[in-house]
């Protein structure tokens, strides 16, 4: 029995010092025991070295174990295995259901436990009670301590019910892995491997109080244990000092250990010394920087090397990816040397003879392998250091382990919960499909979305029944119905061993392994290892290897755990979200020679030959500990006066957290970078860590560097860096930005690549993007004539279009673009109910022989309320009837309408116009000139369309006529939009009225008095003294009036408004006294009626000519501040830019009236020349 300490700083040789003893031991003696323990990430690398080091190349009785492989080991042997060890992710299965029954009683943690990763965070924190040695009782007193802390206290008091539940549910059933040491320290007298061995202990920076009874316990029972301490040789290992000095915890160590070997009785042998406190230590012994920087690094005080430093590095870069980048070039130069500057296209370094000695002394012969990257922070460099080092095609292995919580296999196994969770809830059914493993194509998901939304299916019944709406009519929507209903049915018979009735945990468990078999999850996976093999993704390959076997041993640990819990699915989806996020995959290195990435606390680095080492900023260094769990980094701070010892506190872990920097920064035996970033990944400026300040007091000489701001030419490394840097130079040539220097750079560049056959296509295209101008190009002759045809199928709106933008044209009603159609009720869905209802009505009317001048207002009503509930039945798949919201703008539509009706009613009776045509479609009026147009050759154009609403009042010799358009919207009457062929519609339909009453009456003169829109609305009528209802009717009637254009006729106003004397509360007309119209007045001479109305005739011929012709031009148009593409569904597609030349807007400017007359009267007049 004896307890001996290896000592040395970092470099010194402690781990080739005590592997060549216990080796030479192990010769001697051949039939003692030798083992070797080690934290559980260094084992694989500690038995390769003992392999390589033995004379024997074989460690027959040397093993090299964790503390973890130990008491597997011991327990064995000593036949202490009777209860299952329970893991992390059985702790969360536990936690989460005590969590479920204790819930009340959790006043501060309880509202937190749903989210993911919380208990998570509750099982770490019992996890260090148990470390600790802390129980319930000493739970309750450290709770008692925290009183006057309130939150504090109720998070402990929360902790101890957890705690004691915990405990209570796996008594008798299952110890822990923190157990699991106790059990081993009372087990270890008994066993035969542990006697009289030599037992060692190496690269440990100290031990939890239940890891050091069970060294005492081997200090006991064993011929030696050794144990090696990281301190100066120089240093007196058992003299105290404060906890700020930088071996402060490896004093701290040795003392507990000397301790502990007092109180066993076991007597401290000499302690190996491996350096004599002068000189170099091996590992520095060509490198002066290293040596000094191992000797004096966080020591005062402060000794500045009075060499000059060129071993050392400081860079600053502008972003963590800039910082990266200049990694990779730095590295890319230390493997091949000065000449990998100046190579780009014309080859790549390697293909010479070239060494980075060249440039780099010390660095001849390096390799991969030889070079290591650690950062502070791996969440902000992680992905970052993927991305550039494969750019550069410098192999790299990523030190961390996956978690498998968002894997799609676990994704698979979550929203095939959640569907049955959530009733078939839409998100949960498509996230369950796009999992990728459910066999459906991705493009029939998408279509199959788009019918669910269009037509808001949705809840298990829905999804159990079988689809009945088409998308369109003819084959193709017969077709499309009948995937979808396939599709339906594979969902549901996927799915059905989870919808059967479940108690129990155990019943759950089964459920769900059902569903997996069923559904061939194990081959699907395997299936996906090996695509992922041939592609060369190893790292994923083996993911999607283990994952089917992790989920399938964490439902066994549900069942061993709970099989006969009371359980409802929710429970379940929860406990199994736990158990995910404990589950993580680790990964081996693809091949040997790569460059090492890791953080400074979990990697282990061996022979590296130069370190990078990467942000360095506050908040990285030290690293922030994200406040400390459940139990805060102040709450710790309060804490460690209560006399229990916990986790270090923050301060203590920023003093550990120095060891580990100095522990890494004198790895490399060659060369050292540090590097940090200005701007953090938020954008935010970030400041660089202590430790830099630290370094250039240490190494005077020491200069921050920025190589991002070198020369360009002087930081490429290789073809592919050289195009990042071509790239720039072309983005700052198509700006104008590049003086003439730069330009010859840029061209020298240019010919380098497209001279080499590998990098032309490349180069050819971001030539092309970067002097990228947009060029009209129309469609050819035949493309356009499969699209639309000869004879053009055109609704007035649809040419409206067309005159906003041909390419919005060309994307609606040529491609048929079209937004996802949502089931919902929106404003346009208001207007498509206001016109149906509207002739619904009209048709009740006849039916029961009234019309619109004579209709009772209790019929009316009644007729109006029968309309309504008739088109609501039948719209949109009774979505008025499917929500409370839709329910109330059902009462706000039978409002609104009962308004409309009544003022309509109003309106016809102050005039002398009775209605004769009600929604009177265009493909009744085959013969009509007005909706037939001829246009070039054997192209034609047929209008469609439906006006509202067509008055006539006929006298002697004279028809009048006006048309009337129901709006839901606010759009007015303008002469200016119309002469650029954006409103088109009012003139259209009139000239088609007017077509119809001369064929009607063709010995009669047909007149247009009035093409008027009728805003459907609800109007809110404020004024400041209260109104009788006689006044509030009128105030209502006169929102309500009609807009548009009037016939200045007298003769037709007053048939309009029998009544009118001043402001009509009809029409948009006024006289002044003198019986003129006033200003304010909308009306328009009949000659000038003529003008528009041939002008409109002229614009349809121009615009269907226009996209028979091909034209498709990104043109849109902006007209009184209204842009075109405000409201445009398609401008995330067209690609418009402003600032690409060949793009602009139209600017069409706002023409006063008799200006807009004006021009349609020279436009027709040039028609009629060129005629």
């Amino acid at each position: 029995m004896a307890l001996q300490f290896y000592l040395g700083g970092s470099g010194a040789g402690k781990s080739r010092k005590l592997h060549e003893d216990i080796i030479a031991a192990s010769v001697r003696e051949p039939k003692r025991n030798f083992l070797l323990i080690v934290p559980d990430q260094f084992t694989m690398q500690t038995q390769m070295d003992l392999v390589l080091e033995h004379p024997n190349k074989g460690i027959m009785n040397i093993d090299v174990l964790s503390f973890g492989r130990l008491t597997h080991r011991i327990l064995e042997e000593v036949g202490h295995t009777d209860m299952p060890v329970l893991d992390d992710t059985g702790k969360s299965l536990i936690l989460r259901k005590i969590a479920e029954t204790e819930q009340q009683k959790l006043s501060v943690i309880g509202k937190h436990l749903h989210k993911i990763g919380y208990v998570h965070e509750v099982k770490s924190a019992i996890s260090e009670f148990m470390q600790y040695g802390i129980g319930v009782e000493e739970l309750s007193r450290l709770a008692e301590y925290a009183k006057s802390r309130g939150a504090l206290y109720y998070k402990l008091k929360d902790l101890q019910v957890l705690y004691a539940g915990f405990l209570s549910y796996i008594q008798e059933k299952f110890i822990t892995t923190e157990e699991t040491l106790d059990r081993l320290r009372e087990a270890l007298p008994k066993s035969e491997i542990i006697r009289d061995c030599v037992i060692a202990f190496d690269g440990f920076t100290g031990f939890t109080p239940i890891q050091y009874r069970v060294i005492q316990e081997l200090m006991r029972l064993a011929g030696k244990v050794i144990v090696t301490i990281t301190i100066d040789g120089g240093e007196n290992l058992f003299q105290p000092d404060g906890e700020q000095k930088l071996f402060h915890l490896s004093k701290k160590t040795a003392a507990d250990l000397r301790r502990l070997g007092e109180e066993a009785g076991v007597p401290m042998l000499p302690a190996t010394v491996c350096e004599t406190g002068t000189g170099r230590l091996p590992r520095f012994r060509e490198n002066p920087e290293l040596a000094h920087l191992e000797r004096h690094l966080f020591r005062y005080p402060v000794v500045p090397y009075d060499g000059e430093t060129t071993r050392i590095h400081l860079m600053e870069a502008s972003t963590p990816k800039e910082e990266v980048r200049q990694t990779c070039i730095e590295i890319y130069r230390l493997l091949y040397g000065e000449k990998a500057g100046r190579e780009t296209a014309a080859g790549s370094p390697g293909t010479e003879d070239v060494t980075g000695a060249e440039k780099y002394p010390g660095t001849a012969g390096l390799h991969f392998r030889d070079i290591a990257v650690v950062t502070g922070s791996m969440e902000t460099y992680g992905n970052d250091i993927e991305e550039e080092f494969a750019r550069f095609g410098i192999p790299v292995y990523m030190d961390k382990t996956r978690g498998i919580l968002f894997n799609p296999f676990t994704e698979y196994i979550r929203s095939a919960l959640q569907i049955v969770l959530q009733d078939f809830g839409r998100d949960a059914v498509f996230h369950y499909f796009r999992t990728g493993l459910c066999g459906f194509e991705r493009e029939d998901i998408d279509r199959l979305e788009n019918y669910v939304r269009r037509f808001g299916i949705r809840g298990k019944k829905s999804w159990s029944s079988l689809f009945v709406y088409k998308e369109e009519e003819g084959e193709d929507g017969i077709a499309s119905l009948a995937l979808y209903n396939e599709m339906r049915e594979k969902l549901t018979e996927q799915l059905a061993p989870l919808l059967v009735p479940c108690r129990t945990a155990g019943e759950l468990v089964h459920a769900l392994y059902d569903f997996l078999v069923q559904n061939g999850m194990q081959q699907k996976l395997a299936r996906f290892e090996k695509k992922f093999q041939a592609e060369g993704e190893l790292a994923k390959a083996k993911e999607y290897g283990q994952i089917y076997g992790l989920v399938i041993d964490l439902l066994d640990q549900i069942e061993g755990l709970l099989r006969e819990e009371p359980m409802t699915l929710k429970e379940f989806a929860e406990i199994l979200d736990a158990g995910f996020a404990e589950i993580t995959v680790g990964t081996i290195p693809q091949n040997v020679d790569r460059v090492v990435i890791g953080d400074i606390e979990r990697t282990r680095l061996k022979q590296v030959r130069v370190l990078f080492f990467l942000g360095i900023n506050d908040g990285n260094i030290p690293k922030g500990t994200g406040g400390g769990g459940i139990i805060s980094d102040i709450d710790r701070e309060f804490l460690q006066e209560s006399g229990w010892e916990l986790a270090p506190t923050p301060r203590q872990q920023m003093y550990i957290q120095r060891l580990y920097l100095y522990l890494n920064m004198t790895k490399p035996s060659e060369r050292l970078y540090l590097s940090y970033a200005k701007v953090g990944k938020d954008g935010k400026s970030r400041r660089p860590a202590y430790l830099i300040d630290t370094m250039q007091k240490l190494f005077p000489g020491l200069a921050i560097r920025s190589p991002e701001l070198y020369p360009m030419e002087e930081q490429l490394s290789g073809g592919a860096d050289g195009i990042w840097f071509f790239t720039e130079l072309l983005r700052e040539y198509a700006a104008g930005r590049l003086s003439e220097e730069e330009q010859r750079k840029l061209f020298t560049f240019f010919r380098s690549y497209y001279d080499n056959p590998d990098w032309r296509a490349q180069i050819g295209q971001l030539v092309d993007t970067a002097f990228y101008q947009y060029r009209e190009s129309p469609l050819s002759k035949r493309v356009t004539t499969a699209l639309y045809g000869i004879m053009l199928q055109n609704s007035v709106s649809r040419l409206e279009k067309y005159a906003a933008c041909a390419y919005a044209h060309f994307l609606q009603y040529g491609l048929m673009l079209k937004e996802r159609g949502e089931y919902g009720f929106e404003d346009v869905d208001m207007g498509n109910v206001f016109h149906g209802v509207l002739e619904l009505f009209a048709q009740k009317l006849a039916e029961h022989g009234y019309t619109w001048f004579d209709f009772p207002k209790e019929d009316g009503e009644k007729m109006l309320d029968e309309a309504i509930e008739a088109y609501a039945v039948t719209y949109g798949g009774t979505i008025l009837y499917s929500s409370a919201r839709n329910q109330y703008l059902l009462k706000r539509i039978r409002r609104i309408l009962g308004r409309t009706v009544r003022t309509l009613q109003i309106q016809l009776q102050k005039g002398s116009f009775l209605p004769e045509h009600f929604e009177m479609s265009f493909s009744m009026l085959e013969d009509l000139d007005a909706v037939n147009i001829a246009l070039t050759g054997q192209e034609k154009m047929k209008l469609r369309g439906r006006i509202d609403r067509i008055d006539t009042c006929e006298e002697e010799d004279t028809v009048y006529v006006k048309v009337i358009d129901y709006k839901s919207g606010n759009r007015k009457f303008d002469l200016a939009a119309l002469y650029y062929g954006l409103q088109l519609q009012l003139v259209v339909y009139m000239n088609a009225a007017v077509e119809i009453e001369q064929k009607k009456h063709p010995e009669k003169k047909v007149v247009p008095a009035a093409m008027l829109y009728y805003h459907i609305a609800d109007p809110m009528i404020e004024d400041g003294q209260e109104l009788t209802p006689e006044q509030l009717n009128r105030k209502i009637l006169q929102e309500l009036k009609t807009t548009g254009i009037v016939n200045s006729d007298d003769r037709a106003v007053s048939l309009l408004d029998k009544e009118l004397t001043g402001k009509s509360d009809i029409l948009p007309v006024e006289r002044k006294k003198d019986g003129s119209f006033s200003a304010h007045s909308s009306v328009m001479s009949e000659e000038d009626l003529k003008t528009i109305s041939d002008y409109v005739n002229y614009k349809i011929k121009e615009l269907g000519t226009g996209i028979l012709q091909g034209n498709i031009s990104v043109n849109p148009c902006e007209q009184n501040g209204n842009s075109s593409c405000t409201y445009c569904s398609y401008k995330s597609i067209c690609g418009y830019d402003a600032e690409i030349g060949g793009y602009g807007m139209r600017k069409l400017e706002n023409l006063p009236p008799d200006e807009a007359v004006l021009l349609m009267k020279a436009a027709c007049g040039d028609e009629k020349e060129l005629l």
